[in-house]
């Protein structure tokens, strides 16, 4: 295995579960395994006390509970497939080799640092690995962090808008495109923007970052450069988003795929029999558009994981596909989505149109009922339901899960009006949120 984060470790796993006798090597470039980085604006913000909760299995509960070799700081400098041997560096500081039998890459994936002037201040950081996660906590507990800007208005960057403003920080948010989360239709996303501008977030949009500065007779970042002004900032954090980390990979001949990622098949195997790959460096199948798409989620990389592990000692498991289902808290607000958006379907070329509804996440009646926001995407012959986005309050997000499984059944906006939902006053109105919005499309649907 190559990697021993989400997907590493999810097929060392499973490989070593069904082959109890298989010699199992793991090469991990950093020096910890099986950690959790999406919880890491949580422990920056300290609601996460001690880097110890991140990490859900040490080194040597593999070594020692599961008898593999796990080999950290360790990273592997070339692949060679058709000889089966990987090359890295040994204890000495020289090359060393490795043959294998079948190999999985689950080399994940990094966050993108584009060339500006002074990207490389102290005080310009990003958020991707534990060690990250570290640096970002050490300098804020330092209590030298009054102001900060973060670059990039996704998941991360508002979670960690979030994270810094619980610390009594300053936060400003910059975004390149015209919303913040752009991954949602703007009709939704601008119920997030005003939950970040309620909690004191100023944000700035459509405005491109041309740089940082040092602070005057410092050598640590005092001004971003956006918009033709120059911000004041203590912390800069870049979060634009990552890349697939397929450097190994194409140095080795191993095909990509059109987005950019390591192009596989259903049971995770690369252009290269004796390779497999998952994870944030592999694409996946959408379940709606049935095309190669690299979304990179936790979720779909322990999926993956677990079955190139199984596949890698000869199994024939097959991966069902992804609908990119995903969900973030932004301070008081929970915001989910699954499939495609409006926006995404007009681009995949299908006819699509959009019902969106304002509903309670509790009967109307029983104390702390808040809004809930459904937005649905179907076509309009037929009903075929093409994706979901779910905004509000404590309650709403984790109902985009029936949508996501909606998806993966191919319902239509009828059949997801059907579906026999749970109702109690203290968690839903008579007819959930998303019953009431798929009643909703019905009506714009040509039968």
């Amino acid at each position: 295995m190559v990697g021993g984060v989400a997907a590493g470790m999810s097929a060392a796993s499973r490989a070593r579960r069904l082959r109890p006798d298989v010699e199992i090597v793991v090469f991990e470039k950093g020096g910890d395994v099986s950690y959790s980085a999406c919880l890491l604006p949580y422990f920056v913000s300290g609601l996460i006390p001690s880097r110890e909760e991140l990490v859900q299995y040490e080194a040597d509960f593999f070594r020692n509970e599961r008898h593999m070799d796990i080999r950290l700081n360790t990273p592997v400098a070339a692949l060679d497939p058709v000889g089966r041997t990987v090359t890295f560096q040994g204890p000495d500081g020289g090359d060393a080799s490795l043959s294998f039998d079948a190999l999985v890459l689950g080399t994940g994936a990094v966050a993108v640092k584009p060339p500006l002037p002074g990207i490389d201040i102290p005080g310009v950081a990003t958020l991707r690995t534990l060690a990250d996660g570290e640096r970002l906590r050490e300098r804020v507990e330092s209590g030298g962090i009054k102001k900060a800007t973060i670059v990039g208005a996704g998941y991360i960057g508002l979670e960690m808008a979030e994270a810094l403003a619980s610390r009594g920080i300053t936060v400003t948010v910059i975004e390149l495109l015209p919303t913040v989360l752009p991954t949602f239709d703007p009709d939704m996303s601008e119920l997030v923007e005003r939950e970040l501008l309620a909690k004191g977030v100023s944000v700035r949009k459509e405005t491109s970052v041309e740089g940082f500065e040092p602070r005057d007779g410092s050598s640590g970042l005092g001004y971003v450069l956006a918009g033709g002004q120059r911000l004041e900032a203590d912390l800069a954090l870049v979060s634009v988003g990552v890349r697939p980390a397929v450097g190994l990979a194409t140095a080795a001949g191993v095909e990509l795929g059109a987005t950019g990622a390591i192009k596989v098949d259903a049971r995770q195997v690369t252009s290269e029999p004796s390779v497999l790959a998952a994870g944030d460096c592999s694409e996946a199948n959408h379940v709606v558009t049935g095309r190669p798409v690299w979304i990179p989620l936790g979720t779909t990389a322990n999926k993956q994981g677990k079955l190139a592990g199984e596949n890698a000692v000869g199994g024939s498991a097959r991966f069902g596909g992804v609908a990119g289902t995903n969900i973030a808290k932004v301070f008081d607000l929970e915001a989910a989505q699954t499939g495609l958006t409006e926006r995404a379907a007009s681009k995949e070329g299908l006819a699509a149109t959009s019902i969106r509804i304002r509903s309670l996440s509790k009967a109307h009646a029983y104390p702390g009922a808040g809004a809930v926001h459904v937005k649905l995407v179907f076509e309009p012959d037929g009903g075929r339901l093409l994706g979901g986005q779910i905004i509000g309050r404590e309650g709403a997000g984790k109902r985009i899960d029936t949508i996501a499984a909606a998806l993966h059944a191919k319902m239509t906006v009828r059949d997801l009006a059907d579906i026999d939902m749970s109702y109690a006053p203290p968690f839903s109105p008579v007819w959930d949120p998303v019953a009431m919005a798929a009643l909703q499309a019905l009506k714009k649907v040509r039968s």
